[in-house]
């Protein structure tokens, strides 16, 4: 192996939205050897900072070195700052959510009336961090001026007694901060809370990974006082006690929705990536899994659901990896095997119940095809899901 005559160290500096590469080159002289000079403890401390923690730095984002920044600075100040930044993100939600609900009474007419909340959350995710740009994209293609505004069954979208949005909670911004994945689920679940209390507002939440719908459904399950019946479209269980570790992981979200018991029962449909764990789990909690291997003798069972019934409603949660690859490859974990999207609407339109909350979960623009097929497959899947809210 010849010397090179040239060493280049290339540090990835990370930032909420962006990488920078900063490059450090040292020409060296091959025909004359320079005394090498000693590390200092100091230059060793930082080597030993990019060999062990950089992987984390990557998965976990600023959030990790934002602490490790703040260890010196006073506790109080860091806490006033957090508090300052948690109040500006609720407050804008409230007010965006007040003008939106005296909006939808002032025209009158609607009983219930679908909210999109984005949560661009992704560092929960145990593969890619993708879907944490989804909000936007989505958005993007609902309004996407290659198809109308109009439901499958007639409803306008245009019309804002059937869909409103209240913005995104801005959750990098609140990370950047320090604020730990305890305090952020509270502000989500708080977040939801707000959109609920303008009657007749129902939220339709656009992630982010499966990691949100925890949150989500404790503000529902809380804020109507009871427990909901759950429709759970996924490749995956999310099931896991504790992935990995993280308590919040999105393949653990649902074991915090039923321990919490925020769900009367739950119904898991196109799973077809399902570990022991994921089984005995969902025994443990009386799960209904139905397996993509029994699908064509569960699917007249599937297409004509009635919940909700004895509870406080129906919540749906879409991961868009329940679909085959074929009709949405934009997602982190592929899996083949999957629903058609006519068998996703299929289930959701023909579903009886009073739906008083969903989520759309998991696409990944990051792995999207380039016309962004994926993203209006997860619009149209947000646009039926508003058909079912909204009445």
């Amino acid at each position: 192996c010849k010397k090179s005559a040239k060493t280049e160290l290339i540090i990835y500096h990370h930032h909420p939205h962006s990488f920078r590469i900063l490059s450090l080159s040292t020409q060296q002289n091959p025909k004359k050897k320079k005394k090498k000079k000693p590390i200092s403890p100091s230059s060793k401390k930082f080597l030993n900072i990019i060999s062990t923690g950089m992987w984390k730095l990557g998965r976990m984002g600023i959030h990790s070195w934002q602490k490790l920044h703040a260890a010196n600075v006073p506790t109080a100040l860091i806490e006033n700052g957090q508090n300052r930044v948690i109040d500006a993100s609720l407050t804008l939600i409230r007010e965006r959510a007040k003008l939106k609900g005296e909006l939808v009474r002032a025209l009158g007419g609607a009983v219930a009336s679908a909210s999109l909340l984005g949560v661009p959350l992704g560092h929960n995710s145990s593969f890619l961090q993708g879907p944490a740009f989804a909000p936007p994209r989505i958005r993007e293609a609902i309004w996407c001026g290659s198809t109308n505004a109009t439901t499958e069954g007639g409803k306008e979208l245009n019309d804002p007694r059937v869909l409103s949005d209240v913005g995104d909670v801005p959750v990098q911004e609140i990370r950047d901060c320090g604020v730990d994945d305890d305090r952020l689920m509270n502000i989500i679940s708080d977040s939801v809370k707000l959109v609920m209390e303008q009657d007749p507002l129902r939220p339709l939440v656009l992630g982010g990974d499966h990691s949100i719908s925890f949150p989500v459904v404790r503000a529902v399950s809380e804020k109507l006082g009871g427990p909901v019946d759950i429709l759970h479209l996924d490749a995956h269980p999310d099931i896991y006690h504790c992935f990995e570790g993280n308590k919040y992981s999105h393949a653990s979200s649902f074991a915090r929705i039923m321990e919490g018991g925020y769900a009367r029962r739950l119904l898991q449909v196109g799973i077809r990536s399902i570990t022991s764990e994921g089984r005995e789990q969902g025994k443990k909690y009386g799960v209904e899994q139905y397996e993509m291997r029994t699908f064509s003798r569960d699917r007249d069972l599937l297409e004509n659901l009635k919940l909700g019934e004895g509870v406080k409603g129906v919540y749906i949660s879409v991961d868009v990896d329940c679909l085959d690859p074929a009709f949405a490859p934009g997602v982190s974990h592929i899996e083949p095997g999957g629903l058609s999207f006519r068998d996703v609407l299929n289930i959701l339109q023909n579903l009886q119940g009073d739906v008083v909350g969903a989520d759309v979960v998991e696409f990944n623009p990051q792995r999207d095809t380039v016309d962004g097929m994926t993203a209006m497959v997860a619009a149209k899947i947000v646009r039926e899901l508003t058909a079912k809210i909204s009445k």
